[in-house]
């Protein structure tokens, strides 16, 4: 169904926790998946690690997804300051869309309450509005869901991903990383569809 995927990340890890194991899936089906992270996150870097590991390590979880790394963009804004930076945003978004065709995009829920999750999905939503668009889930930022597409998972995909945020050795003290959340998540949303394992998404636009 799609060939060409892009996913947002406002920061590193996102995109990876919202949505890993439905990317290696699609990745596995032969789809081109690009990834681009907003900000490195310097600010929130716990104390005793490089200011810019997150940089290396966003780079090791794609790629435990099967992502290429010519295929990662990490850009440069501050963590906690997107709203402010509306306009770069929508501009460097639409640099995008010129520059490949996707034929869906993966971004934060529009139930997220995060300040830069909420900013980068609306202007993706200006700047995508033609394309399919699905809204992941990060539950701990999430006032409500809206369950509205599930992708089913299996063993392997669910792997993949816990294996992708085992690379973010900085931020392994979140209790949202570890491999028992990931885990019982994906399982909680294949329950929900008498499957094994499973991601949900929230559907903003779906074009087919």
């Amino acid at each position: 169904m799609f060939k060409n995927i892009l996913v947002l990340a406002p920061h590193t890890d996102d995109g990876e926790l919202g949505a890993g194991g439905t990317i290696n899936k699609f990745i596995s089906q032969g789809c081109s998946v690009d990834y681009v992270a907003f900000s490195a996150a310097e600010d929130s870097v716990p104390v005793g690690f490089d200011i810019n590991v997150l940089r290396t390590e966003v780079i090791n979880a794609t790629a435990a997804l099967g992502i290429n790394s010519e295929n990662v963009t990490v850009l440069s804004y501050r963590v906690r300051t997107f709203p402010s930076h509306r306009q770069q945003i929508l501009d460097d978004l639409i640099v995008l869309r010129n520059k490949k065709d996707y034929d869906l995009i993966l971004t934060p829920s529009t139930n997220d309450i995060h300040q830069d999750h909420k900013t980068v999905t609306e202007e993706a939503i200006r700047a995508f509005k033609h394309k399919s668009i699905l809204g992941y889930e990060l539950i701990w930022n999430n006032l409500t869901s809206a369950s509205t597409c599930f992708v089913k998972l299996n063993i392997d995909n669910v792997g993949a991903k816990a294996l992708a945020l085992g690379e973010y050795k900085s931020q392994g003290a979140r209790p949202y990383i570890s491999r028992q959340f990931i885990n019982s998540l994906a399982r909680t949303r294949g329950v929900q569809i008498g499957t094994e394992y499973a991601e949900c998404f929230e559907v903003i636009r779906l074009i087919v």
